[in-house]
């Protein structure tokens, strides 16, 4: 059984990593390199970098700050934002991230998932999902960076993710994002019925949360405000879930 994941996320906007509530309201907090820099440090299993801005600007992810991230870090690294051709996997993936994420381009052309697996294979391949709670539909799925409504139903297009080859769903409640209540369970444990790993977002509010997620399904678990503000440092967090079942990485004590 593969260890579970704690994944902290980076919102980069205008090259500095920003964080809101409900994708609003968002403040600067600081440097990607430096952030980076820090999460290589504490033993974070993987960090991904959502470029918020790119979609809604009609442009790709800047790869400047992509290349600073890639020296900085010894652990794999996803970035997304902006990804709307089979091209920009390899740019980006030249450029040192590890895997590429896309939404909003899925969304319009869902080819494009088939067609960067292809190219770059499944492995590579993150699908982000933002979705909303809707009466009519479970969950609703968004795009432009939570600012527009489809008419998708989030299950199904989980689904279909998986079958045009996405090798990972990065999945976001945007009803409970920054507010630290805790995860959509109920969502988690209906997108673990899924084949591909699943990541849970939006939420965490205390080492609880993680568990719970985890407990519902949910392959890794991210998170930005708590690691951000170091109100819950990653060794600290990894050792509680471990003590609790838990299969985690744990940083091997140095020998003498």
């Amino acid at each position: 059984m593969p260890a579970k994941r704690v994944i902290p996320c980076l919102d980069v906007k205008d090259g500095r990593v920003v964080k809101g509530v409900q994708f609003k309201n968002l403040r600067d907090l600081g440097s990607p390199v430096d952030l980076a820099r820090r999460y290589d440090a504490e033993g974070a299993d993987e960090v991904v970098f959502l470029d918020i801005s790119a979609s809604e600007e009609n442009r790709s992810t800047q790869e400047t700050w992509v290349r600073q991230v890639a020296r900085e870090l010894t652990i794999p690294f996803a970035v997304g934002g902006g990804v709307s051709r089979p091209e920009d996997f390899t740019r980006l993936l030249r450029n040192g991230a590890d895997k590429v994420a896309m939404n909003t381009a899925a969304v319009r052309n869902p080819e494009l998932v088939r067609q960067a697996a292809a190219l770059v294979g499944s492995q590579c391949v993150v699908a982000a999902v933002d979705v909303k709670r809707d009466p009519e539909c479970g969950w609703r799925v968004f795009i432009k960076g939570g600012k527009e409504a489809t008419e998708l139903s989030a299950l199904p297009w989980l689904l279909r993710l998986q079958e045009l080859g996405a090798g990972e769903i990065l999945l976001t409640s945007m009803d409970r994002d920054g507010t630290l209540e805790g995860f959509d369970l109920e969502l988690l444990r209906q997108a673990a019925k899924l084949d591909i790993p699943v990541i849970a977002s939006g939420g965490a509010g205390q080492e609880s949360h993680f568990l719970e997620a985890l407990e519902a399904g949910a392959d890794a678990v991210l998170a930005a405000t708590l690691f951000h503000e170091g109100t819950l440092p990653i060794p600290r967090l990894k050792r509680y879930l471990s003590e609790r079942g838990q299969l985690m990485r744990l940083e091997e004590p140095c020998s003498m």
